[in-house]
């Protein structure tokens, strides 16, 4: 599910730009601090959505500081830390976990598998801390999993799956906006969900494996309008449930994000599709030079590995 919520970098400002940089760094060296190498090689951006999120919704003392590390080490850059950027990289390793087991455990990749093994002591560290949390998250991965072995195609109860799990760990304590939180997790974690399907669609298709769009149509390109509608409602209902929020920090960042940047992965699928049927040239060399999503991500320095991109249709 990583590599969604993701900003738009053409319509960020550029003092904008530099506060997500900061927590994204923040948040890596909260990873590292707490994890070791192998939790920072969990870093993602989903996880920044939240540390942002929280921290701009209960305004906690933040620290800033400027480090240097791998990617950049001729000058120090900034960074933030606060309890809400450490927890984000707490649920960040609940998530990195079932992940990576669940490479293992559906494909064999034995870089999931060593992975996994790599991360077993911190999930445990977690799971102490946060026994709901973890039990939601295996929770879900259970009901995945049999949701999948029924071929069960009603995209509502496929993607609810992955919203009410996200939920849980948007809703960081029991107080008056958890159920806010819970909503605004609840249908990202099913824009997430859907999109990650809408893009695996013709590759899932070929491998005969699940999809919960199988019956929509019979490629990717043929579902697009179908698909923009179902993932329109989610994050209408999402960002509704933002705006309810007193937020006053750091507001055109997380709008940002959730009104553009979560929509780059279903863009560029749909651009790969129309150059495809135009016959505009090789897709590979399209999707790697055009795909804005890449392009975003570039622009992020990021000191973690890229396992967090593998293709998946839940963890």
């Amino acid at each position: 599910m990583f590599g969604t919520v993701i900003i738009h970098q053409p319509e960020l400002k550029f003092k904008d730009y530099e506060i997500y940089r900061s927590f994204y760094c923040g948040l890596c060296r909260s990873l590292k601090h707490r994890y070791g190498l192998s939790g920072q090689t969990t870093l993602s951006y989903d996880m920044t959505f939240l540390a942002i999120l929280l921290s701009a919704l209960y305004e906690p003392e933040t620290k800033e500081s400027k480090t240097w590390c791998v990617p950049h080490p001729l000058e120090r850059h900034p960074m933030l830390s606060n309890v809400y950027i450490d927890y984000a990289a707490d649920m960040n390793i609940l998530l990195a976990y079932w992940q990576r087991l669940d490479g293992w455990t559906d494909e064999k990749k034995v870089g999931a598998k060593l992975g996994a093994d790599a991360l077993k002591k911190a999930y445990t560290r977690v799971k102490t801390q946060y026994p709901d949390k973890a039990a939601a998250v295996e929770t879900y991965v259970h009901d995945l999993t049999a949701c999948e072995a029924e071929n069960n195609t009603n995209l509502d109860h496929a993607a609810g799956l992955t919203g009410k799990m996200l939920g849980e760990i948007f809703a960081c304590k029991e107080d008056e906006w958890a159920s806010v939180l819970r909503r605004i997790g609840f249908y990202l974690g099913k824009f997430i969900y859907l999109t990650d399907a809408f893009e695996d669609f013709d590759k899932d298709k070929k491998k005969g494996a699940y999809n919960p769009f199988r019956s929509y149509g019979e490629s990717r390109a043929a579902l697009a309008e179908k698909a923009k509608d179902v993932l329109n409602m989610m994050m209408s209902e999402c960002c509704l449930a933002f705006e309810y929020l007193p937020i006053l920090m750091y507001e055109d960042i997380l709008r940002n994000i959730l009104y553009a940047g979560v929509w780059i992965r279903y863009e560029a699928a749909v651009k790969e599709d129309r150059e495809k049927a135009s016959g505009s040239g090789d897709s590979e060399s399209s999707k790697s030079s055009d795909d804005p999503a890449a392009r975003d991500r570039s622009e992020v320095n990021s000191s973690a590995s890229d396992a967090e991109r593998e293709d998946n249709n839940g963890i």
